[in-house]
């Protein structure tokens, strides 16, 4: 059985979300909260499995939430249900250190399907949002390495895994791979081995004596 705790701040959507998953065997809704910090502190106390996130609520919302949840090392996986669908909402929520990001318009059964996979620890994207982050990473960008993506792409050439960055950077493995797709896209390369040959032979990176 996968526990949930719901965040919104509609009631009626968190009544909604509660009579779907709790007619469900598959699922136990533990809690509910109304804004981001209940839902920290809700989080903390019950320990679910995955968190239903909201983005826009009043206070503390979806993505500081999302980032003090990492900080306090809640091993909740976040889901992102919303209504915004726009770059400025996605990415962030992502970099963040979310596992997904679906709209509400979502019919059941995927919803379903994204919560069992976030469960998990399955990455999980409505086909929209997935479409969109492709076309962004797609883009052909003229804009040099910024010193985040340089750091990230010479410990990788050092032979470190996300998670090694990651630790050395003190930043989510999840902020790691979104840097590295940044870079792919920039270089025009599809994998860590060709960005870090590109980064080279553009100068990026020197060959250490």
């Amino acid at each position: 059985m996968i526990s949930l705790l719901i965040v919104d701040d509609h009631p009626v959507v968190r009544d909604g979300l509660r009579g779907m998953f709790g007619a469900d065997p598959r699922f136990e809704v533990v809690g509910e909260a109304g804004d981001g910090a209940e839902a920290v502190s809700a989080a903390e106390r019950l320990r679910p499995d995955v968190i239903l996130m909201d983005l826009r609520m009043p206070g503390t919302d979806g993505v500081a939430a999302i980032k003090e949840l990492a900080k306090r090392g809640v091993p909740a996986r976040v889901l992102v249900l919303t209504t915004y669908d726009t770059d400025s909402h996605v990415l962030p929520a992502i970099e963040a250190g979310a596992t997904g990001y679906l709209l509400k318009e979502a019919p059941r059964a995927e919803l379903v399907r994204a919560v069992e996979a976030a469960a998990h620890g399955q990455a999980v994207l409505s086909p929209a949002i997935a479409t969109r982050l492709l076309g962004q990473v797609r883009k052909p960008a003229q804009a040099p390495l910024s010193q985040r993506e340089l750091e990230v792409l010479e410990l990788i050439a050092q032979g470190s895994t996300n998670r090694e960055a990651a630790k050395r950077l003190f930043i989510s493995e999840t902020t790691v791979k979104t840097h590295l797709l940044h870079v792919y896209a920039k270089l025009g390369v599809n994998d860590r081995a060709a960005a870090v040959a590109a980064a080279f032979s553009r100068g990026y990176l020197a060959p250490r004596d």
